[in-house]
């Protein structure tokens, strides 16, 4: 159920950038979601159509695109991407690993329309 609040903060992001571009409307977002995060894009877009149906942002599209697991252990200093499940170290077979990237959520970029552009 969190997606829902998730979705929410999207609009929320999208709206405030669109009002101060001088937006017509909305026609994209492109989010960033990294491999291990809990985000789950399918429920995102089930929401998306809901909470945008009466904002600038009906109808956009949602874009979303998904950062490899890279991991670092902390005893050799070996940085590998997670390719699957949870692993050792492909290294010397630590599991004392440090995530460094792969949790990421966000919003890269906003596709819009101006007034001349729908004017025109």
């Amino acid at each position: 159920m969190h997606e829902l609040a998730i979705t929410e903060s999207i609009l929320n992001i999208a709206e405030t950038h669109a009002r101060q571009s001088g937006a017509a409307r909305v026609t994209a977002i492109n989010l960033v979601i990294g491999r291990l995060s809990s985000v789950v894009d399918d429920s995102v877009q089930f929401y998306w159509d809901f909470v945008s149906e009466n904002s600038v942002c009906k109808g956009a599209r949602l874009n979303f695109s998904r950062l490899p697991a890279r991991l670092l252990c902390q005893d050799c200093g070996t940085e590998f991407s997670l390719d699957g499940q949870l692993t050792v170290c492909p290294k010397c077979q630590s599991v004392h690993l440090k995530i460094i990237s792969g949790e990421e959520f966000y919003v890269d970029s906003i596709e819009i329309e101006t007034l001349e552009e729908t004017s025109a």
